[in-house]
């Protein structure tokens, strides 16, 4: 994907785990959002999804909005879930220490 300007828009892989403080992915989306040449992929659990509705309270739908693709956490056949796919960086966001420590 290119920008307007033909410059590569940078790749950001975005998951929102289902560790409290779901506002830190979902504000991470809002900001790239506003940035011209990033393109983010979401990925998000089903307690990520249960925290960003308890806590934010936002919809699936309202989510995947903020995300230029949303990847179901489930789809193994995923672009993302392949390691051939180029991407600038990935951001857990938020992020249990279990969850740190299995990566």
């Amino acid at each position: 994907m290119y920008t307007q300007d033909l410059v590569p828009a940078r790749r950001i892989i975005v998951a929102i785990s289902g560790a409290s403080g779901a506002v830190y992915g979902v504000r991470l989306l809002q900001q790239l959002r506003a940035q011209a040449n990033v393109q983010t992929h979401l990925t998000v659990s089903d307690a990520g999804l249960l925290n960003v509705q308890q806590e934010l309270d936002m919809g699936r739908a309202e989510l995947a909005a903020l995300a230029d693709v949303m990847h179901p956490v489930r789809d193994i056949g995923a672009s993302i879930a392949s390691g051939s796919f180029q991407c600038d960086g990935m951001v857990i966001a938020p992020c249990s220490m279990r969850s740190l420590g299995a990566i």
